[in-house]
């Protein structure tokens, strides 16, 4: 079968939620994917990071493989001897006393909200019903209905409602207006320390530090989301840390599993994970064994293999050659570690399609900002191939 024949399948049989580029991937390994008809590409999204590992990473495959022979579900009716080791290990490298363990990101967000919520009501002493959550514009968190309800994009609510109370929005790095948004009622303020689909769009240094301070001061939690942006993607285990800053709690997923497994978890304290008993929360799947050992083969990589140190500096060796591009069209290149924003003057689309054909692989984001994310696996050989067709299409453009 040819790639239009794939399409042709795809569009008949599916729902048409996404707009893939046309391209169809039968083969990974590192940064590097081929498509049914032979052609290699340059992976420059990875999966919304979740391969920061690189495509089809050995050390992971033979822990999922190892595992897939022994148990891969147990439920959590009974336990298994992957998650104890997981726990363990997420311990070690983050410092968090406990971690509760879900599959997708949106779950990990919907855990979190609940955790907050319920340590409002039984630690703080809000309210019954009255808990409220303070979120950013421009956010993205996820897809279910509680998500949307506090996504300030309309595509993202319009036909969804009607939708969960009890969140304050306010605009994304504005410390006063953060202030403002506080009452006897706050339970947390969720936020992105760096917000990927709005464009990479980092916040104004100190904005996180003051953050913190500000739920000090109002007895409130600070909720981190770095499903997209931990786990080395920006540059550092996680993007908190440049503000040397210690959230309560920490969401995690995506880069979690390695590309192989979907696997999420929250960060935090037995204080504020403590507030859920047996049959308050759960997940058939989160924390299966398999999952588990996935996990703890995808941070033992991360580890070795200095990847967040390796995404800080190839990161900026990235940037530095894109604001080396001369283009009409270019305005800024704005990003941390391999976790990068080329904002146009016009729609990125276009440009993403010129890119696939030239074997480059990225995806336009609010319309005008093309995110490149590549595995960090990457190299800086690699990094200068990619720069010079995303130059040659620059100028195809500025022509144009």
């Amino acid at each position: 079968m040819k790639t239009k024949d794939f399409i042709a399948l795809e569009e008949r049989y599916g729902a048409h939620n996404y707009h893939p580029l046309d391209v169809v991937v039968q083969k990974a390994r590192g940064v590097w994917v081929t498509d049914v008809e032979g052609k290699k590409y340059l992976d420059c999204l990875a999966a919304y990071s979740a391969v920061n590992q690189g495509h089809c990473h050995p050390v992971i495959l033979k822990a999922f493989i190892a595992q897939a022979k022994k148990v891969t579900l147990t439920s959590r009716a009974f336990r298994n001897d992957q998650l104890p080791l997981l726990y363990r290990d997420l311990n070690k490298l983050t410092g968090y006393e406990i971690s509760l363990p879900m599959n997708s990101g949106a779950e990990a967000v919907e855990t979190a909200v609940k955790a907050a919520r319920k340590w409002g009501y039984k630690v703080k002493g809000v309210e019954a019903d009255r808990a409220e959550i303070i979120c950013a514009t421009d956010n993205f968190h996820g897809r279910t209905t509680t998500i949307v309800s506090f996504s300030t994009e309309p595509q993202y609510r319009d036909g969804f409602g009607p939708f969960t109370p009890g969140f304050k929005i306010v605009k994304y790095g504005n410390i006063e207006a953060l202030k403002g948004a506080f009452t006897k009622n706050t339970v947390a303020f969720l936020v992105e320390p760096i917000q990927g689909e709005a464009g990479i769009i980092v916040p104004p240094e100190g904005y996180l530090k003051q953050a913190l301070e500000l739920c000090r001061q109002n007895n409130a939690l600070l909720i981190v989301d770095e499903i997209q942006s931990g786990l080395g993607r920006s540059g550092r285990l996680f993007a908190f840390e440049y503000e040397g800053i210690r959230p309560d709690m920490v969401i995690i997923g995506k880069a979690l599993g390695g590309g192989f497994y979907p696997i999420s978890a929250v960060l935090s304290s037995k204080e504020i994970l403590g507030v859920f008993k047996p049959g308050d929360h759960g997940s058939t799947f989160g924390g299966n064994p398999l999952a588990a050992a996935v996990a703890r083969a995808a941070l033992k990589v991360l580890v070795k293999e200095k990847l967040a140190k390796r995404s800080f500096e190839l990161g900026e060796y990235f940037m530095n050659k894109l604001r080396s591009i001369p283009s009409a069209h270019i305005k800024l290149v704005r990003g941390r570690g391999l976790w990068i924003g080329l904002v146009l003057d016009q729609k990125a689309r276009p440009y993403c399609e010129a890119l696939m054909k030239e074997g480059i692989l990225c995806k336009e984001t609010h319309e005008n900002v093309i995110r490149f994310a590549p595995p960090l696996v990457i190299t800086r050989k690699e990094i200068d191939w990619a720069c010079e067709r995303i130059a040659k299409v620059a100028k195809e453009f500025d022509k144009s």
